[in-house]
C-alpha cells in the first residue's frame, strides 16, 4: 500500500529515467470501457471505467496467440503507477532484466475502486456497487481480452490484493497463463489477524456519525483511523523502530504520514476497498490451478506471517506450485517487500525459465 502523494513523483521518475521507460519501447495510458458490467451482487453498472498504463509492444504467433503479455495487478488502496517505481520497474523492465519491456508486453491495470478506475468517489459514493475480489479479476479479464486483445498471458502477477487476485485468476483461467506469481498473499479466506484489522477500520467508519451513510461533504475523521491503521501493517517492527525511536518521533512520522494520505484518498474509497476482500476463498478450488506457479511472501510480513504455515501447507494441494518466504533482513519491508524486486527477482527469473513453452 503506497503513500499516494508519492505516485505522481514514482511515476514522472519513470517516464524521465532510462532504467525503465526508453525510447527503446513504447508506453502508453488510457481507459477501457466496459458497458453494463453486472457485479457479483446483482447490480449493474451502466459504464465501468478501467484505467491502465502500458509499456512495451504485442508479440503473437503464426496462429495468433499473445506470447509475451504481462499482467501486474496492485495491492489495497494502490494502483498500477506504483510498479513504475525505480524499486520495481528499475529492476525487472530494463535491458536484461526479468520482465525486459523490450521483449514483454507489460499492462499495469487500476482495479475497480482504484487509482483512476470509476470508484465511489466519483459521484456515487455509497450508491456505487458493491465490488469484490471476483468482481476485479473478472474487469482485468475483460480488459486483457475485449479492451487489448490479448488471449493469453506469459505471466499473471500481483503484490498483496493483487498477489490474491493471481490465486483467483489461476483458478478460474488456469489455461490463460504459462506461470502466477502471487506476492504477499495467502491462498485462503481472509481471516484472524488479516481480517480483525480490516474490520477495525470498517467500524471506525461505519460507526463514525460524520460519515453519514457514505454521504459526506467533508472526509470524517475516521479516515485517519484508516491511514494510521494501514502504516502500522505495511512494514516491520525493525523499521518502524528505526525510524521512529522516541515517543514524539513516533508522533512526527505517523501525523506526517497520515496529513500526506489525507490530501488524496477518500473514505469511501477506503471502505470499499477494504471490504472487497469478502468473497476471497481460493481454497476450496486449489487443485484447479494447473499452470506452474511461484508463491513469494516474507518472513517480517505483519498481514501474512510465516508462522500460520498456510502457504506452506497449501502449496503442496498444486502439481507445479512452488513457496518461498524471504527471510527478515535490512532489505525487507514487512508487508511491502512485495515491490522491492531486488529480492525476489532471481526467483521471478527462473520462475519464466520454468515455464517457457
Amino acid at each position: 500500500m503506497i503513500p499516494k502523494p508519492l505516485v505522481l513523483l514514482w511515476l514522472s521518475a519513470i517516464f524521465t529515467t532510462k532504467i525503465a521507460l526508453s525510447a527503446d519501447y513504447p508506453a502508453a495510458e488510457a481507459d477501457y470501457t466496459i458497458r453494463d458490467f453486472k457485479f457479483s451482487s446483482g447490480e449493474t453498472l451502466p459504464e465501468l471505467r478501467i484505467h491502465y498504463r502500458t509499456i512495451g509492444k504485442v508479440e503473437k504467433d503464426g496462429q495468433g496467440k499473445t506470447r509475451n503479455a504481462v499482467l501486474i495487478m496492485h495491492g489495497t488502496t494502490g494502483s498500477g503507477a506504483q510498479f513504475v517505481r525505480p524499486e520495481f520497474a528499475g529492476e525487472l523492465f530494463g535491458p536484461g532484466q526479468p520482465l525486459d519491456a523490450r521483449k514483454f508486453f507489460i499492462v499495469l491495470p487500476d482495479g475497480i475502486g482504484h487509482g483512476k478506475s470509476s470508484k465511489p468517489s466519483d459521484g456515487m459514493h455509497a450508491k456505487f456497487p458493491r465490488y469484490g475480489y471476483i468482481d476485479m479479476v473478472e474487469a482485468e479479464y475483460r480488459l486483457l481480452t475485449d479492451g487489448l486483445g490479448l488471449n493469453h498471458a506469459r505471466l499473471v502477477m500481483g503484490t498483496s490484493m493483487g498477489g490474491m487476485h493471481t490465486w483467483l485468476w489461476g483458478e478460474s483461467r488456469p489455461d490463460f497463463m504459462d506461470a502466477l506469481m502471487p506476492l504477499a498473499s495467502l491462498p485462503t479466506q481472509i481471516s484472524g489477524r488479516n481480517r480483525a484489522w480490516r474490520r477495525l477500520v470498517a467500524d471506525a467508519i461505519r460507526n463514525d456519525p460524520a460519515w453519514n451513510g457514505g454521504d459526506y461533504k467533508t472526509q470524517p475523521q475516521s479516515l485517519r483511523t484508516a491511514a494510521e491503521m494501514l502504516w502500522f501493517m505495511s512494514s516491520n517492527p525493525v523499521l518502524r523502530q528505526k525510524e521512529a525511536p522516541t515517543l514524539a518521533k513516533t508522533d512526527e512520522v505517523l501525523d506526517k504520514f497520515v496529513a500526506d494520505y489525507l490530501k488524496t484518498s477518500d473514505t469511501n474509497d477506503v471502505l470499499y476497498a477494504i471490504e472487497a476482500s469478502h468473497d476471497y476463498d481460493p481454497g476450496p478450488n486449489l487443485k484447479k490451478i494447473q499452470t506452474p506457479l511461484l508463491a513469494s511472501n516474507s518472513a517480517d510480513d505483519l498481514i501474512n506471517p510465516p508462522e500460520l504455515g498456510i502457504l506452506e501447507q497449501e502449496i503442496k494441494r498444486l502439481p507445479h506450485g512452488r513457496a518461498i518466504v524471504i527471510p527478515l533482513s535490512d532489505k525487507t519491508r514487512g508487508h511491502g517487500s512485495h515491490t522491492m524486486a531486488a529480492l525476489w527477482k532471481d526467483e521471478l527469473a527462473k520462475l519464466l525459465r520454468e515455464s517457457e513453452r
